[in-house]
């Protein structure tokens, strides 16, 4: 979603037309793609092509443009109905997590928390149930799933919102989430697209001399386009996504919405992409060039957002058509890819009508400024939250990590006297509400369950950690008391009573705020969490902290020998307190894994945001120079010692990995080159087809029951490009295991997980020589290993 402060800047922008051309970056570069592609229903989607071929037949030039072009209306996204056609328009509606222009409505756990659980199911049915909602309130389009950002930097303002800087795990979730959402009938958008991976700068300014200033440009070489960046949407389209949202940013100094390469090249030819690609609010900067680029729909049509604004498309493309500027045969394409998801998924057959009061909400379109007119006949503030309060609290238990237990500090068992500190335990403030004006949210007191901007949800209740620990002490007889104010219990713990060196257990509750529009200056909690935790554990021997963060957190209290336990909780959603009640009483053996590498300092992280200061008007350039390594690549790159590393968790039970053998599943008849194949959604259908099956035992050796999650990793022969990784994760499996139950674990390797891209050929390659297979429990906890050469 588009800040208040880019409405002044796209005034100057339109003033001088579209922005000039940029010279070439020094450090990446886009080559040119034309022209646009026209989808062929390939997928699947052939029968609704042809519905949405016969619908086009009977639509005016005017009407055409109507449907591709973003109007004001009750949702946060609308394209507008055709009457005589039958056609009642499209509700588009933000974010990832929850449909948050709504009432009685669920908030969900976070993309971080979900990609911490490591569960293909529980993500499945995370889309499932998000898509349930939306359905239930008139929304034809769920804004997310979100792979970018990836999480190239760890201060990356909105890294929440997607699932993790690992590519391959995103992906899995990409594809796991578009299946749930779309299985119900409501259409998946995956952005944002491309090198979107940091709020600063995202847009352009104006200069205090009145100069535009160009958005931050990502410059991203060809490997990490194709290995990192782009993996995870190739997934998305390889999963059936219907849409996908092109970003703010600049990619390699071209505009991401108006960049040939990626849309017509990347996505609509090499991954065989037969949807829509929609502009972010407020993105599109041109008209006839960004749609000859690869762009569909223009969202959310004028700039500002206002009917007495013009669009770029809109009335623009009716006059480009008929002045020769553009073939109306692009924009037959354009209404086609917008119309065949819709038909696919049966959206013209009794979906539901938008929900009233979701318009009474919208803050972005008031109702005086409508041009069209929808249908709101329906029931007003309709619940669609149904059961899904029991997924949300299972999820956020799941995606809870144990990241230390000394001694068995948890579960807890039976405490009489607890100990509750810090301002995230309580009730929040500030409203349910964390999409404010100025995306505000980082607010002294109360829990926080998820993160600001498009991508938040509003809540109708929170369960606080404080009050489920009360209604747990209640049950067991036991006292609380508790001092929320981070200061105070910092300094004064004179007042609790039995004093804190008798409290049975001392729970610290921390919490790091992040949201769109700004990124995060500090890997620290906010509100001076580590001199609260430090002050507890002082005076508290058995003292337990959980933090709730958008990102990852630095943890200089973790060796601190009272600091018994810590958990890494995420953005949990809205039953935060019920699902970590659950973890730490242990009627939940807690599974999650990181989706991150927690190191010593933050100065061990590398990749900062770019922030300048005075910028001339193409000063933002960020080039990606680690390339292929970030996060836990590049720490195993560099031999670096990290605190917890990517894939780590522990559990209340032990497991172990029983040898790994592996079995050559394309006969001996590999090539190093996939063979030529007509491209699918997703790309050369060759890419995906099982090369080596590894297999495994995992076992649970512990007296609980728990889940286990074995990781492979996937180690290149020294033939590769420098920069390569020394591991890349290519499967995992959440093997749910009662007392010593054994199970065999398979994982299929792809073509495409066993190859690099080649820059030369333009190709994926399997390279000469031998690849290390590696089993573990984390990236850096490997228990077994095989030598294999698939080309030998």
């Amino acid at each position: 979603m588009i800040p208040a402060s880019y409405r002044a800047v796209s005034l100057a922008l339109l003033a001088c037309g579209t922005a000039a051309q940029l010279e070439q970056s020094s450090y990446a570069y886009s080559p040119p793609v034309y022209p646009s592609p026209n989808t062929t229903g390939l997928g699947g989607w052939e029968s609704a092509l042809a519905k949405a071929d016969a619908f086009v037949s009977q639509l005016t030039l005017d009407e055409k443009t109507q449907i591709v072009t973003g109007t004001p209306g009750p949702c946060v996204g609308n394209i507008p109905p055709i009457p005589r056609l039958g056609f009642n328009g499209l509700c588009l509606q933000d974010g990832p997590l929850a449909i948050r222009q709504a009432d009685f409505a669920s908030v969900f756990p976070a993309g971080l928390t979900a990609a911490a659980s490591w569960d293909r199911d529980l993500i499945y049915q995370r889309g499932v149930s998000i898509a349930e909602e939306y359905k239930g309130k008139g929304a034809h389009v769920v804004l997310g799933p979100v792979a970018g950002p990836l999480g190239r930097s760890a201060y990356g303002g909105r890294n929440w919102e997607g699932f993790s800087p690992d590519p391959y795990l995103t992906g899995v979730a990409m594809e796991h989430t578009i299946q749930g959402i779309q299985s119900v009938g409501v259409q998946a958008c995956a952005k944002h697209y491309i090198g979107n991976e940091q709020e600063t700068q995202r847009v352009p300014s104006v200069s205090a001399s009145g100069e535009t200033i160009e958005s931050a440009s990502s410059n991203i070489d060809d490997r990490a386009i194709h290995e990192l960046y782009s993996w995870p949407f190739a997934d998305a389209v390889h999963a059936g996504v219907s849409s996908v949202m092109c970003s703010y940013n600049r990619l390699n100094e071209s505009y991401a919405c108006q960049n040939s390469y990626t849309l017509n090249g990347l996505l609509k030819t090499e991954f065989g992409f037969q949807g829509y690609v929609m502009s972010d609010w407020g993105a599109t900067l041109s008209g006839v060039p960004a749609i000859e680029a690869g762009l569909d729909m223009n969202m959310p049509g004028g700039i500002p957002f206002s009917s007495a604004t013009p669009s770029y498309f809109g009335q623009n493309i009716t006059i480009a058509v008929q002045n020769g500027t553009l073939a109306e045969e692009r924009v037959d394409d354009m209404v086609r890819r917008v119309l065949t998801p819709y038909f696919y998924l049966n959206q013209d057959q009794d979906f539901p009508t938008i929900d009233p009061s979701s318009s009474g909400m919208n803050t972005l379109f008031p109702q005086s400024a409508w041009v069209y007119q929808f249908d709101l006949n329906g029931t007003s503030s309709r619940d669609v939250r149904a059961n899904h309060a029991a997924l949300i609290r299972e999820l956020g238990a799941a995606g809870t990590v144990l990241l230390k237990n000394t001694n068995g500090a948890l579960p807890l068992k039976n405490p009489k006297y607890i100990g509750v500190f810090g301002n995230d335990a309580g009730d929040l403030t500030n409203s349910l509400y964390f999409f404010l004006d100025g995306f505000g949210g980082q607010y002294e007191y109360g829990t926080q369950p998820v993160g600001g901007g498009s991508g938040t949800g509003r809540s109708t209740y929170v369960v606080t950690p404080l009050d489920a620990i009360k209604a747990r002490a209640k049950k067991d007889g036991a006292l609380v008391q508790y001092i929320l104010n981070n200061t105070m219990a910092s300094t004064d713990l004179s007042y609790l009573y039995p004093p804190t060196q008798e409290l049975d257990v001392c729970l610290v509750f921390l919490k790091t705020w992040a949201t769109e529009n700004y990124d995060r200056s500090s890997l620290h909690v906010d509100w001076d969490g580590d001199a609260l935790v430090e002050a507890v554990a002082a005076n508290c021997t058995n003292t337990v902290v959980v933090t709730h963060s958008g990102g990852l957190n630095v943890l200089p209290f973790a060796s601190h020998p009272n600091v018994t336990a810590i958990l890494a909780a995420h953005y949990p959603g809205q039953e935060s307190g019920n699902s970590i009640v659950d973890v730490l009483y242990g009627d939940v053996n807690p599974s999650g894994r990181l989706p991150y590498t927690i190191a010593h300092n933050d100065s061990d992280y590398t990749i900062p945001i770019l922030n300048l200061t005075n910028p001339g008007p193409n000063d933002w350039q960020l080039n990606f120079t680690e390339s292929l390594l970030i996060d836990y690549r590049q720490f195993d790159y560099a031999n670096k010692s990290v605190l917890y590393e990517f894939g780590y968790g522990l559990s209340y039970t032990n497991f172990s990995l029983a040898g790994i053998t592996v079995q050559d599943v394309a006969g001996g008849n590999l090539s190093a080159l996939p063979p030529a194949q007509v491209v699918a959604p997703g790309g050369n259908p060759a890419l995906f087809e099982s090369v080596l099956k590894v297999t495994t035992q995992v076992q649970n050796t512990g007296s609980v029951a728990g889940a286990a999650v074995p990781q492979l990793y996937v180690g290149m022969p020294s033939t590769v490009p420098s920069g390569t990784p020394p591991k890349q994760l290519r499967g995992f499996n959440k093997v749910p295991l009662t007392p010593g139950e054994t199970k065999t674990v398979t994982f299929a390797l792809t073509r495409r997980d066993i190859s690099y891209w080649d820059v030369e050929a333009q190709q994926w390659r399997i390279p000469e020589g031998t690849f290390t297979l590696s089993l573990g429990f984390s990236s850096r906890d490997i228990k077994h290993s095989a030598i294999v050469c698939p080309l030998c």
